[in-house]
């Protein structure tokens, strides 16, 4: 590794920690001896980036950092490439043109020499072999979860039988062919996963769902881990 990926390594590394980070597990992260971290320290204070060592504890940066724009590895960019190639095949039309834009703003805003890892990258993703295609605009439903408003829609099952249900929208899970919407619903009361194919009607509510957004995810992975345990406990 390069110094200076090396020396943006460590910078992402303690922003992105939850507490101090001690020199001798840095050092074995960017597998290097302790005098090459103590040096790489010194320039990056040389170089003014806010970063405090406390002793016996480890490295801390200020929460106020940030790093520069677009100063990504090859490494980041082509992971950034096929996120992007990734969803441009499977998202829905507002959410892959988005995609398309991201790709065509890092190719022109990174030097020349990484270019070539966002217009021609080393990785892509397979095509869709048979995906199965949205009978609504799926942007709407992205749009309630960010905005914590809950959906009414007519949903089929697997034999084609419609019912009508407003749910709680908590995520969008999103799988080679299919799109799974993870939601409360207000019909069965309990948590359910709903296929975007499958929903034939979509309406946005104006109404608030009635929960903190943070307690309702927490619920819906407690709910996602029992029935693994569940599942686990059946094959045993």
């Amino acid at each position: 590794m390069r110094r200076t990926e090396r020396l943006f390594g460590i910078i992402q590394t303690l922003r992105t920690a939850r507490r101090p980070v001690a020199g001798h597990l840095l050092a074995e992260q960017f597998e290097v001896s302790l005098r090459t971290l103590y040096r790489d320290m010194a320039e990056l204070l040389a170089q003014r980036v806010p970063i405090r060592g406390e002793a016996g504890t480890g490295y801390v940066i200020d929460s106020e950092f940030d790093m520069p724009p677009l100063m990504l590895t090859v490494d980041e960019l082509e992971a950034a490439a096929l996120g992007a190639a990734w969803v441009a095949q499977r998202g829905d039309e507002a959410l892959a043109r988005g995609a398309r834009d991201l790709v065509a703003k890092l190719s022109a805003a990174v030097p020349d020499h990484l270019r070539t890892a966002i217009i021609d990258p080393a990785i892509a993703p397979f095509p869709i072999r048979d995906g199965h295609q949205d009978g609504h605009d799926v942007s709407v439903v992205r749009a309630a979860i960010r905005d914590r408003r809950k959906l009414a829609i007519a949903y089929a099952d697997v034999e084609g039988r419609a019912t009508e249900r407003v749910l709680w929208p908590i995520v969008i899970g999103y799988q080679d062919e299919v799109r799974l919407l993870a939601a409360h619903c207000e019909l069965r009361g309990t948590f359910r996963h709903f296929r975007t194919d499958r929903m034939q009607r979509v309406e946005r509510l104006d109404e608030r769902i009635p929960e903190p957004f943070a307690r309702l995810r927490s619920r819906w992975e407690a709910h996602q881990r029992r029935r693994r345990h569940e599942c686990a406990d059946d094959r045993t």
